[in-house]
């Protein structure tokens, strides 16, 4: 949870102050700072569990520490829940978080034994906790937008080519351009500049003296321009993220405010405790 949702909670006249101490307690600096430890300690056990050159003999201390991390993620969670209740589910991190400790308690034998692999993902808690790591999280998702446009063009491009591709190379080179779902993943492998020279553009080139036409206007499209139009959205989107305010942090004008009116009330309250005695004055 932020402070606005911590706030939001003080501000509820129903909310009985056991919740609100509750929830002060959980979402303090030393508790989040010794959950982030600790998501990082279970980090650390869990791979060094999943490899079996490395945890020759420390199988049963490990597997403590799993259940003892867990066991912290769980308190942590029903802690949550107390405090906010409903409110819990009304932050997305706290849904995420959930869900990742959630996978922790399926059942290790059968078919969702598989599943149970998917605890590493609780060292994703980090971004829950860590605020720098959130405000980037925040800056992707909300540069999802104006990507969907890019992955438009893109998919366009990338159909075209491939179909292309196939008409071209599909005969000479069919395990790398006999089908168009074969040509996509070929030309994905040439726009990471993987092998693209000697691996498969060479080769080719062999074959067809002139398939350098095709492919190098398409490294110069796909790699140079498109694939920068991602890094420049979501670069713009995270300067755009860091110059706005830090909604978790005071401000400082509606404190200045907030105490301004608190002074206000208390000279306000003197001047009425005063009334009735001149008015007993003035009577008698």
């Amino acid at each position: 949870m932020t402070n606005n949702d911590l706030e939001c909670l003080a501000s509820r006249r129903s909310v009985a102050p056991w919740r609100i101490a509750l929830a002060r307690h959980v979402e303090s600096k030393p508790v989040e700072r010794a959950i982030l430890a600790i998501i990082l300690l279970n980090a650390v056990s869990l791979g060094l569990y999943i490899d079996p050159t490395l945890a020759k003999g420390w199988k049963g201390v490990l597997r403590v520490i799993d259940f003892s991390c867990l066991t912290v993620f769980l308190v942590e969670i029903v802690l949550k829940l107390l405090a906010y209740r409903a409110a819990f589910f009304r932050n997305g991190w706290n849904v995420f978080d959930f869900l990742v400790v959630g996978i922790a308690l399926v059942p290790g034998t059968g078919a969702m034994s598989v599943l149970r692999t998917l605890r590493v993902l609780r060292v994703l808690r980090v971004l829950t906790v860590v605020p720098s790591l959130r405000r980037v999280v925040a800056a992707f998702i909300h540069a999802i937008p104006g990507l969907g446009g890019v992955v438009a063009v893109m998919a366009i491009f990338f159909y075209a080519s491939a179909v292309m591709a196939v008409g071209f190379f599909g005969e000479s080179f069919p395990e790398w351009f006999g089908s168009t779902g074969r040509s996509l993943f070929t030309l994905f492998q040439i726009m990471t500049l993987e092998s693209w020279s000697m691996g498969i553009v060479r080769p080719v080139m062999d074959t067809h003296p002139w398939a350098w036409l095709f492919f190098v206007p398409f490294i110069i499209i796909a790699t140079f321009t498109i694939l920068n139009l991602f890094i420049g959205i979501i670069v713009s989107t995270m300067q755009e993220l860091s110059m706005m305010p830090d909604p978790s942090a005071p401000n400082r004008e509606t404190i200045e405010l907030l105490v301004r009116i608190e002074q206000d009330l208390a000279q306000l309250r003197q001047e009425i405790e005063k009334k009735p005695e001149s008015d007993e004055s003035a009577g008698a």
